[in-house]
């Protein structure tokens, strides 16, 4: 993209002037259909619930699966009604397990009930301790067997516990939950550790085809940013298949499956092994959305976390975990991003400080680039008065006219094409650090300065995007432009105003992000302008020299 001018021509410069368009309105529209589509999408889910009223018993029923030891199938003929599961919104407590990051509620069918988040930084809009579930969701670790007639046995028979106060203090301590069933009685123990994950035990006393479930995905997120919620699956080949909310189309069976994850934007329900791999189906529940079942054996040794998906509680679990926090289209850019920030806030001790070093780096790193490309549109502004001549002089001629200014331009080393480069990196460097800064939950209750005591969260007082309008504007004013196009000078004219009101409502650590590169960008452009102002000048002197 570097380099003369040669082949370009007059088509080619309104292309540059367009793609710059394309690319302000691509980024409009993305940032802005990330808050406002949430909006819609709870739109679409209550209108796929009211289209059918037999969609609001879907959710308590079990995947289209063959009653075989072999791996998970979904033949058309299996009965989908035989395994479902009778609402169980107000069972009884039967245990309740405590540590200093949680409290989990097991009831009489076996299941994790709820799990309340007991961490100052999580807490829910009336400022009280985080629940991750909602009452009448599918509940964790609940077990649906395929005979209808056993299955509809184990939703009447409670469990027993072999405590029912547990405390997790500084080692892992074990529950035992037992089922004594007509001709079969199923064991399960659950080891919990100070971490929040868990190691899980399923035994039955004779061999018998059962299904265990994540359950329904958390609801602790009430954001309005559309980010993926739903199911994701990581099997053994590395490959990650994300299932969202709303888009589950009959079953899907996965083989060797390292992990399953039902999550949300922070928090997640995960069971996974990592030595010998599951076999897992996701089918659909209510409203579509999708629910994870693995299928069980009868002496089943897996592990599970329930919890927010914290990059080094997970890391230290197993580095193949970190994979449950999900970024979308950009993650070959922002799980590496977020690596740097994470190593970075390791020597500063502060998120807000660590966003600000990171886009330093960034604009290090970047600045050869950049410096090429400003100094190419500084000689392009110098030169529209002679391109506006040669427009006038040879227009009825292009292809004269687009050979006197390849030799204009080869004369005085201008490249029309120098100055996308800069923007079409940034572009891909924004989105992806804009997935990291939405989806990181480190950003929760993480304070940087004065009044921004919550990253994640938009700034209250409204002063970090009014800056980051104002530095936007700034820099537009110092930065030279060839645009000639009247309609295109006014939309990158408002474009700073259109940012700013979008921006208002974002989480203040992406703010930051935003206004900390304005700025950087601002001393690099007046950098730019006093180098080229020398060169413009030895340049001068040596012509007048000859």
């Amino acid at each position: 993209m570097f380099g003369n001018a040669k082949g370009i021509t007059l088509e080619q410069l309104d292309l540059q002037k367009r793609l710059i368009i394309a690319l302000a309105l691509s980024f409009l529209v993305f940032v802005g259909s990330s808050f406002f589509m949430g909006g819609a999408q709870s739109q679409k889910t209550l209108q796929d619930s009211n289209q059918s009223a037999q969609n609001q018993k879907v959710e308590n029923q079990a995947p289209a699966i063959a009653a075989s030891n072999e791996a998970i199938k979904t033949p058309a003929s299996a009965d989908r009604t035989a395994m479902s599961a009778p609402a169980q919104e107000n069972s009884r407590v039967l245990a309740t397990v405590s540590s200093r990051v949680s409290s989990i509620k097991i009831d009489e069918f076996g299941r994790i009930a709820q799990v309340t988040l007991l961490e100052e930084k999580y807490r829910d809009d009336e400022g009280k301790p985080l629940k991750l579930f909602k009452a009448d969701a599918v509940k964790p670790l609940e077990l649906r067997f395929s005979d209808p007639t056993l299955n509809a046995e184990a939703f009447k028979v409670p469990y027993r516990a072999s405590v029912h106060e547990l405390r997790i203090k500084d080692a892992p301590e074990t529950i035992t939950l037992t089922q004594e069933l007509t001709g079969l009685t199923v064991t399960k123990e659950i080891r919990f550790y100070t971490d929040g994950h868990y190691g899980l035990s399923v035994r039955t006393s004779k061999p018998v085809d059962y299904f265990i479930t994540t359950g329904s995905r958390p609801i602790a997120d009430t954001s309005k940013y559309m980010i993926a919620k739903g199911a994701l699956i990581k099997d053994k080949d590395g490959l990650l298949t994300t299932i969202e909310d709303g888009d589950t189309k009959g079953d899907q069976s996965f083989n060797n499956v390292i992990f399953a994850s039902a999550f949300d934007r922070y928090y997640a329900s995960v069971l996974y092994d990592l030595k010998k791999g599951l076999n897992v189906t996701v089918s659909p529940g209510k409203n579509n959305d999708p629910l994870i079942f693995l299928k069980g054996s009868s002496d089943m040794q897996i592990e599970g976390y329930i919890g927010a998906k914290e990059y080094r509680t997970l890391k230290a679990l197993s580095p193949q975990l970190t994979d449950v926090i999900e970024y979308g289209w950009f993650s070959f850019l922002s799980k590496p991003f977020f690596a740097v920030i994470v190593w970075i806030h390791g020597f500063v001790g502060n998120w807000g400080w660590a966003i600000i070093l990171f886009t330093l780096l960034v604009k290090i790193i970047l600045f050869p680039l950049s410096y090429k490309g400003m100094m190419s549109m500084q000689k392009l502004k110098d030169l529209a008065p002679k391109m506006k001549e040669l427009k006038e002089k040879y227009g009825k001629d292009p292809q004269k006219m687009n050979a006197k200014m390849m030799e204009m331009y080869k004369k005085h080393g201008a490249n029309p094409m120098g100055g996308c480069l800069p923007m079409l990196l940034q572009i891909p460097v924004f989105f992806a650090l804009y997935r990291v800064l939405l989806n990181a939950d480190e950003l929760q209750g993480a304070p940087w300065i004065f009044w921004i005591q919550d990253l994640s969260k938009m700034d209250p007082y409204y002063v970090l995007p009014v800056l980051m309008g104002a530095s936007m504007y700034f820099q537009q004013k110092i930065t030279p432009s060839n645009i000639t196009d009247p309609l295109q000078e006014k939309i990158f004219k408002f474009f700073p105003v259109i940012m700013t009101v979008f921006f208002v409502t974002f989480p203040s650590g992406l703010v930051l992000y935003w206004l900390t590169n304005n700025i950087l960008s601002i001393g690099q452009q007046y950098y730019i302008n006093r180098a080229y102002d020398k060169h413009k000048a030895a340049a001068i002197a040596a012509h007048e020299k000859k």
